[in-house]
């Protein structure tokens, strides 16, 4: 995949995530908030050549980006993320959560993309 794909993905998973919230479908739309937010990493990830294959891979580009990116929120907001892929597999999370998650991961997703310099 091409950067310009993973960037287009990303934004895409946000507004499907947007229609399953509204739709009522918590667990495949909590899945699309952690794919943005991956999506969005992995931009960054390929055009660097840093590992982007696995969880872990992600969560080490993750850190990466936010420590050059300096910007304490963003932590908090990838954490919210990694909320939704959890919430995914056990759907855990109460409205106020999900609330409260949803312009975070968006606020990280655009964050990075912008950093990615889409």
């Amino acid at each position: 995949m091409q950067t310009a794909e993973h960037i287009q993905t990303a934004q895409d998973f946000l507004e499907a995530a947007d229609r399953e919230f509204e739709s009522g479908d918590e667990l495949q739309a909590s899945e699309k908030m952690w794919g943005a937010a991956a999506h969005a990493v992995m931009t960054v990830a390929r055009d660097r050549g840093w590992p982007h294959g696995s969880h872990r891979h992600l969560k080490a580009a993750a850190d990466r980006i936010m420590g050059d990116i300096d910007d304490h929120a963003l932590r908090g907001d990838f954490m919210a993320a990694q909320q939704f892929h959890a919430n995914f597999y056990h759907g855990f999370m109460e409205d106020d959560d999900i609330a409260r998650g949803r312009p975070l991961v968006r606020r990280f997703v655009y964050r990075v993309l912008e950093y990615a310099g889409a």
